[in-house]
């Protein structure tokens, strides 16, 4: 029997050998990848798309690669752009650290997760491509574009599995191209102030993001892509991503892309990049630059440890205090992003094409951990005042705490009634975040936009059993990466520009008229069609005084 079983595996390794090596030409280079799922997948990781932004480039808008020569390898992920810490660790008590632990969410929402970024270093634009391996130059497969989240302060694209995206596209017989890019985030990516502005560098991730897409539009077709059949998906900060890209150029999309599906994330009402002052003021400081006549000038001749020291001291993260109100996000520039994305919606300036916009119920859970000194009423009303909306008046925070009231049973998690009270204010908080930052403004864009351009809006009420967060921020990830009935929408919808096909439920259009929403449940009935009226009041009134109060 020793003869056979060697003979086997001799030949299975030939096997492999023979499926192994899946190649593609990009200009005069050859670039090797790997074959997966026993062949019928190829994959093609961390090749540049970007000239490395270090030295003189580091603050700077992304320089285009050159053109492409010799042999490279590319069967690893590249690594993470440099991380914010994420703050976690000023989350108060044992049992808040525990309910983070007991969450399994696929973008890890950063908290020091290195299996989930990887390895860190400046040098790091570089783009993943995961393709049928029959895919040829005549393939002409529709691509989906993904974005990651991370709160613009960190991320990586190695933690997410396209091999799952594409070998459901297979299966449904529509065969799909997935791509994903890495972008500088947290103060290498989105660092404010006047100084930023004047040099005309504000949004730097935003443009390697942008950057990734002209290289798809350049170089998919050699992977058996077609570049006029592109969607943009992200999820959390990817998908305000996605958002910022429809509204970016005033609406031009310079035919990079033609759908957009977004996760938990839309349209921010942010004010102007030089909001972000104080945070470019302590960097400067930290690293010795105060003094120099170009502070910016100087800030790319401080050591790469320095820097990301000083990166991290400068800014508090997701899970502090301040938490959503983030340190560094993309803001009006005056060149990319005209003026504040919830103004431009308003003034019709975005990308006319089909949209899926997602959410999940208890968005606010997650990011309502860290105050546990928020005990009573006025200590919330305080909060809001002092976070949310400094300009605002006595009279905005009453009735702000009136919309949402000193009630548990009104709070997020939704629908528990007095479980998940972690505090007294907890889910009241929480219920008030998650409208502010991802509920009001999904909404506003709907309202918006809706009847104008196609639509489809879905609500995920899954995994409501979670302890103190329920149905949190990203419980949708590992449902769409997991190859479930996420999944089969968005396979379709970037094949076809609309999410239903042979499913049991028909999902419809959001329109002024019928503003349905699809709802992903537990349970015997799985999906609903309902009407998207939740907290209505709230929401609407919350969305004028943000409008007139950005973030």
């Amino acid at each position: 029997m020793l003869f056979p079983l060697l003979f086997l595996a001799v030949f299975d390794t030939l096997l492999l050998d023979a499926i192994a090596a899946p190649t593609v030409q990009l200009d005069n280079a050859v670039f090797t990848g790997a074959a997966m799922n026993g062949g019928l997948i190829s994959s093609f990781l961390g090749i540049p798309f970007a000239k490395p932004p270090i030295g003189d480039l580091r603050f700077r808008l992304p320089q285009p690669i050159p053109a492409y020569s010799g042999a490279h390898d590319a069967t690893a992920f590249g690594p993470s752009c440099p991380q914010q810490s994420s703050g976690s660790k000023s989350i108060s008590g044992n049992l808040a650290d525990d309910v983070l632990d007991t969450l399994d969410i696929a973008d890890g929402f950063l908290l020091n997760d290195g299996s989930v970024r990887g390895s860190e270093q400046e040098d790091c634009l570089t783009i993943n491509v995961i393709k049928p391996a029959n895919a040829t130059l005549t393939s002409k497969h529709p691509v989906v574009v993904w974005i990651f989240g991370g709160g613009f302060e960190g991320g990586g694209t190695s933690g997410y599995d396209g091999t799952v995206i594409v070998n459901r596209s297979i299966n449904l017989g529509t065969p799909i191209i997935y791509v994903s890019m890495n972008y500088r985030v947290a103060g290498f990516g989105f660092l404010g102030g006047k100084e930023v502005k004047a040099a005309g560098v504000g949004n730097i991730g935003l443009h390697d993001q942008r950057e990734a897409l002209k290289w798809v539009k350049k170089y998919i077709g050699a992977f058996g892509g077609d570049h006029n059949k592109v969607t943009i998906w992200g999820q959390s900060a990817g998908a305000i991503s996605v958002a910022l890209h429809m509204v970016a150029n005033n609406g031009s999309h310079e035919g990079l892309f033609r759908g957009a599906f977004m996760q938990s994330g839309s349209h921010i009402p942010v004010g102007d990049i030089t909001k972000g002052q104080k945070y470019y003021d302590a960097m400067v400081s930290l690293t010795g630059c105060s003094k120099a006549s170009d502070t910016l000038a100087c800030l790319r001749t401080v050591p790469y440890n320095t820097l990301k020291s000083a990166n991290d001291n400068a800014s508090p993260g997701i899970f502090s205090y301040q938490s959503l109100i983030l340190s560094w996000l993309p803001r009006p520039d005056g060149s990319f992003i005209t003026d504040n994305p919830q103004k431009l919606l308003q003034q019709g300036k975005i990308a006319n094409i089909p949209v899926v916009s997602g959410l999940c119920d208890d968005e606010g859970t997650l990011f309502s951990l860290a105050q546990f000194n928020i005990t009573n009423d006025a200590k919330f009303r305080a909060y809001i005042k002092e976070i949310y909306v400094p300009g605002a008046n006595d009279s905005v925070v009453s009735k702000l705490a009136e919309l949402y009231p000193d009630d548990v049973t009104a709070g997020s998690p939704f629908d528990t009634g007095t479980s998940n009270a972690l505090h007294s204010q907890f889910k009241r908080l929480a219920a008030f975040q998650g409208d502010g930052v991802f509920q009001a403004p999904r909404r506003f864009f709907l309202e918006e936009r809706s009847g104008k351009q196609p639509i489809w809006a879905y609500l995920s009420k899954r995994v409501k059993a979670v302890p103190f967060v329920g149905s949190a921020h990203g419980v949708d990830v590992p449902n769409i990466y997991g190859g479930r009935d996420l999944t089969n929408y968005l396979v379709r919808f970037v094949v076809s520009l609309d999410p239903n096909g042979h499913s049991s439920i028909q999902w419809p259009k959001y329109t002024p008229s019928a503003p349905k929403i699809l709802t992903l449940r537990s349970g015997r009935v799985v999906q609903t069609i309902d009407d998207d009226t939740a907290r209505k009041e709230a929401m609407s009134y919350l969305t004028r005084v943000t409008l007139e109060n950005p973030i």
